[in-house]
């Protein structure tokens, strides 16, 4: 099972359980299943009707003695000590962490010191836990997200009156896409960008699937928007590639950084692309471009894992002379490659092993083990790849 946010009109806490209880999944189980974190309040579900969507709006009650709030220590031991699922507690801990890493950031404070004031309440405790408690109930393996889109004019917290959107969701929300909205106040709440950033693999459209059911929450603000406050979650089946269906092919999202320079010293493009491997770059190329007055340039392109994303526009901005990188998401197929070890006449040697999509196995020698051998046999390297290539026949594989 996937679902797919479609924020069109942004996201909460309360927006979020309520599209998942509109789903279907009861807010009794909710409730007596957040009562081993904490207790002192109760969970209402209403239905309401906003632009004629039918919705659900939450509302947390809480008893009077039980409003206080917390500091990121106190809802880290909360969560752990709760009997919750591993899952539940991983994406928990999570969210409450982007939180509280941007709010230290923010306040330039410690970040176990962090004490949250609105975030801290029990209503944002049960909102957040409560959410990944209902993933877990839905089945869902993997979340998409459409791009999220920000309000705008101020809003009043406990530190007096800030910009929309705020700085918390700002910094929870970095690396995200994001878009403006004709909302004139707050849409997307910390709690909100938390949730969704700890959740969705990828922002964008709707992935090919098969919808099963489709859920509303609302939210409490008139937003000054076209658009009804609502965030509808979309649930089906992931739609049958039949080339994903073969196990040799694996599926992933990259990111692609380019950058054009006609300035380098071609000295240090062969150092650059050692420094970016360092970096966990999957790939480099550099590519003869010519770029403005007719001049002879150098395009470099990486390709990398998205927490590597910042290390590869640091290191190309900080080794080169480019004054600016173009980056973009792509998602990528390639064939699963293994690690073999193969009998060869130089001894056994590791090779990359892959395997296609008609199920031929092939070997390819590995540069650094076959340059290791032409350094010690004294003999060309072309020779050691086509000898490898020759000896690893089915009997010898390892």
């Amino acid at each position: 099972m996937i679902a797919y946010f479609d924020i069109f009109s942004g996201i909460s806490g309360d927006m979020t359980l309520g599209a998942f209880i509109d789903l279907g999944v009861p807010a009794d189980w909710v409730e007596q299943e957040l009562l081993s974190v904490l207790g002192g309040f109760k969970i209402k579900s209403t239905v309401v009707e906003k632009n004629h969507l039918k919705a659900t709006d939450i509302t947390v009650n809480v008893v009077e003695q039980h409003k206080i709030s917390r500091n990121y220590k106190d809802i880290k031991t909360l969560i752990k000590k709760a009997s919750l699922p591993e899952k539940v507690k991983e994406n928990s801990l999570s969210a409450f962490k982007k939180i509280a890493l941007a709010e230290s950031h923010i306040h330039n404070k410690d970040i176990e010191s962090i004490h949250f004031h609105e975030i801290g309440g029990i209503d944002s405790i049960v909102d957040i836990i409560g959410s990944f408690l209902c993933v877990e109930y839905l089945g869902i393996k993997k979340v998409y997200a459409s791009v999220v889109p920000l309000g705008s004019g101020s809003t009043n917290c406990s530190h007096g009156k800030i910009p929309v959107p705020v700085p918390a969701t700002l910094a929870i929300l970095k690396n995200i896409p994001v878009k403006p909205s004709d909302a004139t106040t707050e849409i997307v709440t910390p709690t909100g960008a938390a949730i969704i950033a700890t959740l969705a693999s990828s922002f964008g459209t709707m992935p090919e699937m098969t919808i099963k059911k489709t859920g509303y929450g609302s939210g409490k603000k008139n937003t000054g928007s076209s658009l009804p406050n609502l965030l509808r979650i979309v649930l089906g089946d992931p739609a049958i590639n039949q080339k994903k269906k073969n196990i040799t092919v694996q599926e992933e999202t990259v990111y692609v950084v380019k950058t054009n320079i006609d300035d380098m010293s071609p000295e240090i493009s062969g150092f650059l692309m050692g420094v970016l491997f360092d970096n966990k770059a999957l790939d480099v190329c550099y590519i003869p471009v010519q770029m403005k007055k007719n001049r002879p340039g150098l395009q470099i392109e990486v390709i990398c894992k998205k927490e590597e994303l910042d290390n590869i526009i640091n290191t190309i901005l900080t080794e080169t002379t480019s004054i600016g990188v173009r980056y973009h998401k792509c998602e990528r197929d390639s064939l699963v490659r293994q690690k073999a070890i193969v009998g060869t006449r130089f001894g056994k040697l590791q090779v990359k092993k892959i395997v296609s999509l008609d199920n031929n196995v092939r070997f390819i020698p590995e540069y650094e083990v076959a340059k290791e051998v032409a350094k010690k046999k004294q003999i060309p390297l072309k020779d050691v790849y086509n000898q490898i290539l020759s000896d690893a026949n089915p009997l010898d594989r390892d």
